[in-house]
């Protein structure tokens, strides 16, 4: 008989977090199973610095045993049956009628829970999936394989203790697995807390409104949606301007990514916090996304990028704000061939293991706003690849090298870094030091 290895879901919360701390720096989107995964996945959150969501899935009861697991229903409708869903005498029609009515329960705990903003988006980034213990494991299995799904870079599943076979199954659906404990006489999560007391929706609740919302919308930055022509195509953009905005940064993502980016937002963010405003938007259509030349074509992302900034120096918000362009990967090479046109007004440029190497060589010769090149140490490669740019550049440039970083600065402290860099470049080139007045962009 086992006793109680924590005193409560606190306690829990805190060996945890401990043993996720090399995720510390690295903002982790943390997503906890409600009920009781939630007051723990919020102390892991604030303790790495990450985000916190929930993942919304619910187990599928047997007929007459609702405690038993048959299997799991996610927030897609996406369906996953237990090898013992028909020996517990599910059938057809008994899956759907309840799959039916754990869905709804689903949404309207979406509507309880986050009423005014969307799931956060898992794309791309370090995801944590929490829950305060593991029994028939169905719920989590559910959740990971929704999630991964969504093709997270990173996905862990953590709980504070298991039973040892289905600890085991997570593994083939997670890339690692952190469990305290896995005792061999587990029959029960609660058999390993002193206090196991039900978690209610307003705990629930409570929790998720220290949540950091998504970039665009932190730091008192007002948000919204916008829609930018490009000839007969309309692009979708997250515009984002702090009180005092001092000059707008446009981001330019690499190819595969999005104006959803993480990385992207993550910069953005920082730079709201130093007055700065942001222009997140999709260079390609979804149909378009799906042809892998566009993404590399640099003309056609080049293209695009001037009609964004033409519909930036048309929008009344932001029209008599100095420009500055932050470009990723093969973004990069786009906005130093958009920054070579004269016409754009491009007043600084910050590139993040970008490919300026992909851009026009005559521009490159021609581009005059002042370029920061900043490229992960480790990425070696790519390293090369800025310095035979540079060399072909006239204008003031500056090679930042982060120790130890790979191409994605997924590495604790580098996205940080990134920001640091951007936001004093950004601020060096396109705000005025005090005495002076601001700089404007050209006019035509």
């Amino acid at each position: 008989m086992s006793y109680a290895e924590f005193a409560d879901r606190a306690e829990a919360a805190r060996r945890l977090a401990g043993a996720l701390r090399r995720y510390h720096g690295t903002r982790p989107l943390v997503l906890a199973i409600p009920r009781g995964g939630v007051p723990i996945a919020r102390v892991i959150a604030d303790a790495l610095g990450g985000d916190l969501d929930v993942v919304l899935v619910r187990k599928l009861g047997a007929p007459g045993n609702p405690e038993f697991a048959i299997g799991a229903i996610d927030e897609s409708g996406e369906i996953r049956l237990g090898r013992h869903a028909r020996t517990a005498g599910a059938d057809e029609r008994y899956v759907r009628q309840e799959a039916r009515q754990q869905l709804e329960l689903i949404r309207s705990r979406r509507a309880l829970y986050t009423p005014h903003r969307p799931p956060i988006d898992p794309r791309d980034r370090t995801v944590i999936v929490v829950d305060d213990g593991l029994a028939t494991g169905a719920t989590m299995a559910a959740a990971l394989a929704g999630l991964r799904a969504q093709h997270p870079a990173r996905l862990v599943c953590a709980v504070p203790v298991g039973a040892p076979d289905n600890v085991d199954a997570m593994a083939e659906l997670a890339d690692e697995v952190v469990c305290l404990d896995a005792p061999e006489d587990f029959y029960a999560v609660g058999q390993f807390y002193a206090d196991f007391s039900a978690v209610s929706d307003d705990e629930v609740i409570r929790a998720l409104r220290g949540i950091p919302r998504p970039a665009a919308e932190t730091h008192e930055a007002q948000a919204c949606a916008v829609r930018i022509p490009a000839g007969t195509r309309e692009l979708d953009g997250d515009l984002a301007i702090p009180p005092d905005a001092t000059a707008l940064v446009v981001f330019v993502h690499g190819s595969g990514s999005s104006r959803k980016s993480p990385r992207n937002r993550f910069v953005a963010t920082a730079l709201h916090r130093h007055g700065l405003a942001t222009l997140l938007f999709d260079l390609l259509t979804e149909a378009e996304d799906r042809d892998r030349a566009a993404r590399f074509d640099i003309a056609l992302l080049t293209e695009r990028l001037r009609q964004a900034l033409e519909w930036a120096r048309r929008d009344t918000r932001v029209a008599a704000l100095p420009l500055g362009l932050f470009g990723a990967s093969t973004g990069a090479a786009a906005a130093l061939d958009a920054a070579a046109m004269q016409a754009t007004g491009v007043g600084a440029v910050v590139s993040r293991g970008g490919r300026p190497d992909l851009a026009d060589a005559r521009a490159l010769a021609t581009v005059v706003a002042p370029t920061l090149l900043i490229v992960g140490g480790d990425d070696t490669e790519v390293i090369e690849l800025n310095e035979q740019a540079r060399r072909r550049m006239r204008c003031r440039t500056e090679l930042a090298i982060v120790p130890g970083a790979t191409h994605l600065f997924e590495e604790p402290g580098a996205l940080e870094r990134v920001a640091e860099l951007a936001a004093a470049w950004f601020q060096r080139w396109l705000t005025p030091a005090p005495g002076e007045t601001q700089r404007r962009r050209p006019q035509t």
